[in-house]
């Protein structure tokens, strides 16, 4: 299998080699997670050749086999300290990010872990790079030092939100240490096959060609036959599934108050595919007019970002998917469950439409359609803040690059 520097070995031998190990929450099949990943080795690979390095990744995952099957790199055990400091040493540096890692909402394990294998590659004396990290929650006290021991002796520290940058300074790190970058998925390209032209433009003959649909992904009705389509990706947080029930209870206004193809997006699999399937089965009667389906994009997030580019609008709950709708400039309506759903759309001049303890059908409904009859207006509305956004997400990468090539 190709890696994803072969291309660039060949023919060019003048080209400094660095190796680096990249930690995160990689190898569990989280869509937005390992489109994190892709983002990362692709920025990384581009960036390094601008700089005249090869960098050859090392992942840290939690399914080496399937990482290195993936991506085509080399891949050790996270949760294997052997192979862990084995990886650190024989390496010229460590990337902690992106993601939220050092958050505790999810437990107070993720925080330990991570900080932990930051401050072994700095016990090794290995330069440390902080990539585009989502900094906190974090409600208990006690990991401030730990976070703030790690951050204050990195050579890179990016984040990738002003609250994050707060955060972090409330916590003892320098402001002039940290660089407030987007997200690195805003980067990430659409696979070779190209997007199919969206329900709008069909219909005045513009967009893309069609390609062939991807392996997995549904193919496009002809474009006489087409709805408007609405991505949904939706995840369970609240343990009552009142938030779902409310989704559902939106979703089923929109679909009744016009035809409309609801397209579910599952981003962490199996649990979103289970909550999609359980919100499908509460929207009732749409009135047959309109449908409702479900995708299985596989594992690759590039397909993911090829099912979301195709949308006309998109209503998100998962923080990647209201990333990759922009990144494809994919008008969306943004459901709250986590600070990082707010800061993310405040970077694009927006607010949720809703929050897992609210969500009115019928203003959803309204937005939904404002959405889904001017797209158009909204992409010219936010189309500076997007390119914006897409240029900056390669910065980690330029600096980490250059700090590599001088080391």
């Amino acid at each position: 299998m190709e890696t994803m520097g072969t291309a660039l070995r060949e023919g060019e031998t003048k080209l400094q080699v660095r190796r680096v190990v990249i930690s995160g929450y990689y190898g569990y099949h989280n869509s937005g997670d390992e489109a994190v990943l892709k983002s990362i080795l692709f920025a990384l690979e581009e960036e390094g050749a601008r700089q005249g390095v090869l960098i050859e990744p090392v992942v840290l995952s939690g399914d080496p086999a399937w990482t290195t099957e993936m991506y085509g790199v080399q891949a050790v055990h996270r949760m294997r300290p052997g192979d862990v400091i084995r990886a650190i040493r024989g390496s010229d540096g460590l990337i902690s990010g992106g993601g939220s890692l050092l958050q505790d909402a999810t437990g107070a394990k993720s925080i330990p872990y991570y900080t932990g294998v930051m401050w072994l590659a700095q016990l090794l004396r290995k330069p440390v790079f902080v990539y585009a990290q989502g900094i906190g929650p974090v409600n208990r006290r006690w990991m401030d030092p730990l976070i703030r021991g790690v951050m204050n002796r990195s050579a890179y520290v990016s984040v990738r939100d002003a609250e994050s940058a707060a955060l972090l300074g409330r916590m003892g790190v320098p402001q002039d240490r940290i660089n407030v970058v987007p997200d690195p998925v805003m980067g990430l390209p659409l696979p070779q096959a190209q997007p199919l032209a969206r329900a709008g433009e069909a219909a005045t003959g513009q967009g893309a060609a069609a390609a062939p649909a991807a392996p997995g992904l549904a193919a496009e009705p002809a474009a006489a036959e087409r709805l408007p389509l609405l991505g949904v990706s939706l995840r369970a947080w609240r343990k009552d599934g009142a938030d779902l029930a409310r989704a559902a209870a939106a979703l089923g206004a929109l679909a009744r108050s016009r035809a409309v193809r609801l397209r579910f997006l599952p981003f962490h699999t199996p649990s979103d595919a289970e909550a999609s399937r359980w919100v499908m089965e509460r929207l009732g009667d749409l009135g047959g007019r309109s449908t409702a389906e479900i995708a299985e994009p596989g594992d690759d997030p590039q397909q993911m970002l090829l099912e979301v580019s195709r949308c006309d609008a998109l209503f998100g709950m998962r923080l990647h998917a209201l990333i990759y709708a922009a990144s494809q400039s994919v008008p969306m309506l943004g459901l709250s469950y986590d600070p990082k759903i707010d800061q993310f759309l405040k970077r694009l001049g927006l607010t949720p439409v809703g929050t897992t303890e609210t969500l009115n059908p019928e203003a959803f409904a309204a937005a939904a359609s404002v959405l889904l009859d001017n797209p158009e207006g909204w992409r010219d509305e936010h189309r500076d803040a997007i390119a914006q956004l897409k240029q900056e997400s390669r910065r980690p990468a330029k600096q980490i690059a250059v700090l590599l090539r001088q080391s």
